[in-house]
């Protein structure tokens, strides 16, 4: 899963429209902001095995603490915990606890795609995964759909105040279903090291990225609160 949970950070600026797309995006994929980090620090580990699935050569076989169901609430916890008492803007609780759920989100997502590698308690298990990666045609046509679904909320509910808002916009989400079909459909990564340091990159351009394109729109939906 990939595009799929930026349509969630896509979708929650509807629901928050006081809340930067860059914030959104960093709540989504936050779990996989952590997981390169861990695995720099060799706290987790990932083998490279084509075959694997039809759509991903990865086995997540060492993942307890970013990605297991109990790792997941718990960062979800303090994602919105920290970003409330940062905060001093009304219903700043609310908005917390809403992106929260967006950090939780990832692992439901990936409960869908993955085989069943998802830990719901760390080290210990039982693993979980429905496995569609598998089924590669089911899996494209849903985070396909979700993410045009996304940008189809995003679009409603703000509008470009110049140029940066709108061909900027559209280029960030050009470039994520470029990675998107690159990752599905192209060659394997030779280690987990390049995997680490390549998504660590991703994420110093896509959160900035998005941050910025949101200041060049403006909401058109009553802000929260």
């Amino acid at each position: 899963m990939f595009v799929g949970h930026f349509a969630v950070g896509l979708a929650g600026k509807r629901a928050t429209p006081r809340v930067s797309l860059g914030t959104w995006f960093l709540a989504v994929q936050f779990l996989d902001l952590l997981w390169p980090i861990f695995l720099l620090l060799d706290w987790e580990h990932v083998r490279v095995t084509p075959g694997y699935t039809r759509l991903s050569p990865l086995d997540f076989y060492d993942y307890p603490l970013s990605h297991s169901l109990l790792g997941a609430v718990f960062w979800s916890f303090l994602f919105a915990a920290v970003w409330a008492l940062l905060r001093r803007q009304q219903n700043r609780f609310r908005t917390g606890l809403l992106l929260g759920a967006g950090v939780l989100s990832h692992w439901v997502l990936d409960f869908l795609t993955h085989r069943p590698d998802l830990p719901l308690l760390p080290k210990v298990g039982p693993y979980a995964g429905l496995g569609l990666w598998n089924h590669p045609a089911l899996a494209i046509a849903l985070e396909g759909g979700l993410y045009a679904f996304g940008i189809f909320l995003y679009v409603r509910s703000t509008r470009a105040r110049d140029p940066a808002g709108r061909f900027g916009l559209w280029a960030l989400l050009l470039l994520l279903l470029g990675l998107w079909l690159a990752s599905a459909f192209g060659p394997p990564p030779e280690d987990e090291a390049p995997i680490a340091w390549t998504t660590l990159s991703l994420w110093v351009v896509v959160f900035p990225w998005a941050g910025w394109v949101d200041r060049h729109r403006s909401s058109v939906t009553s802000p929260e609160g």
